[in-house]
């Protein structure tokens, strides 16, 4: 085999060396009143490339399902893990995000060696992590991951939606917009509201005094 040929041999089986592999780590669904927090970390494989990656909030709902299908079928590994509004409710959201992330973390079928999260805050984690502000646009991994949670928090609330339509999940995706907060007044919560959110906390004490 000639110098050039063992050098590309190489670089290949170095692209598949889990002891290299970094994963991108992203959520979707800390702001919403209802529904968990959703968190997907993504290992990409550089040998296919994705065009188009960047923060899913600025992709179209269109964008962001087609190249979540691209993701799923071109990366190494891909994982979402979820904390329940119980857990956001017992232990606030921001150790819920963290949660969600270790548990996206821990069920990549490859183990990373390194962890890149979006934000300024990082999960507990066995491996190097490193926080990336801004990483959704900066970090394909990143950008990846951030489409990947995205996606599937959507589908969860048309899911949904299907089964509590007189909220409105399909169109606010559980945001506080005023059409959501005029049906918390009038239905009041679900099931799949978080308690420990203001709106409905609030709400939930006007009930209790009436």
């Amino acid at each position: 085999m000639s110098s050039n040929r063992y050098l590309h041999a190489k670089r290949r089986a170095l692209d598949w060396d889990p002891s290299g592999l970094v994963a991108g780590v992203d959520e979707a669904g800390r702001g919403p009143l209802a529904g968990p927090v959703v968190a997907a970390a993504v290992i990409l494989d550089p040998r296919q490339p994705i065009k188009g990656l960047a923060d899913s909030k600025k992709l179209t709902p269109l964008r962001r399902e087609r190249l979540y299908d691209e993701i799923r079928a071109k990366a190494l590994c891909c994982e979402i893990g979820q904390a329940s509004v119980e857990e956001i409710d017992e232990i606030n959201i921001l150790q819920a995000t963290m949660l969600a992330m270790q548990r996206a973390v821990a069920g990549l079928r490859l183990r990373p060696t390194r962890v890149m999260v979006d934000g300024n805050r990082l999960p507990t984690l066995s491996m190097h992590a490193e926080a990336v502000v801004g990483g959704d646009a900066k970090v394909a991994s990143i950008s990846a991951a951030s489409i990947i949670a995205k996606v599937y928090r959507d589908r969860w609330c048309l899911e949904v939606d299907a089964e509590w339509p007189q909220y409105g999940f399909a169109g606010h995706k559980g945001y506080g917009t005023p059409a959501h907060l005029a049906a918390l007044r009038e239905h009041g919560p679900c099931v799949h509201h978080r308690r420990s959110f203001s709106p409905v906390a609030q709400l939930l004490q006007q009930v209790s005094h009436s």
